[in-house]
């Protein structure tokens, strides 16, 4: 259960923040706003790195493989997702581009259940039908 409010947190943080960079990127590039963004995110793992030292033993005793992993999600997600996440945001509406753009659990779900093996159930597979209606409307 404790998974659930930390998924609403996030939704409700995700849902603050494209407002904000819209608001931005009035003044800035796609590019631009991604470097900015970038320099935020170096700065948040810096705080994160001296308020938990034992992160770099923990990274030490973890295998390439899941720290590239890690890496590659980063990079696609936070760079390249961003970066084509700002370029709609800059020439469209926040309340259309964000469910739009939101709607990755899509991907996630079918990726969930033919790669990691996920079950698939009912109450899934309404969500998911839930989330096709509403980019279907927003289209």
């Amino acid at each position: 259960m404790k998974s659930y409010y930390f998924a609403l947190l996030t939704a409700l943080v995700w849902g603050l923040v494209p407002v904000f960079e819209k608001m931005g990127l009035s003044r800035l590039t796609p590019a631009a706003g991604i470097f900015v963004r970038c320099l935020a995110v170096s700065s948040g793992a810096i705080v994160l790195l001296v308020a938990r030292p034992q992160i770099l033993s923990e990274l030490a005793h973890t295998p390439l493989r899941n720290i590239g992993l890690i890496v590659f999600g980063g990079f696609t997600a936070n760079f390249i997702g961003q970066l084509l996440f700002y370029n709609a945001l800059k020439g469209g509406d926040v309340s259309r581009v964000t469910p739009i753009a939101g709607a990755y659990p899509l991907i996630a779900f079918l990726m969930g259940i033919l790669v990691l093996g996920e079950a698939l159930t009912t109450a899934k597979m309404f969500g998911i039908g839930f989330v096709l209606l509403g980019v279907f409307l927003l289209r």
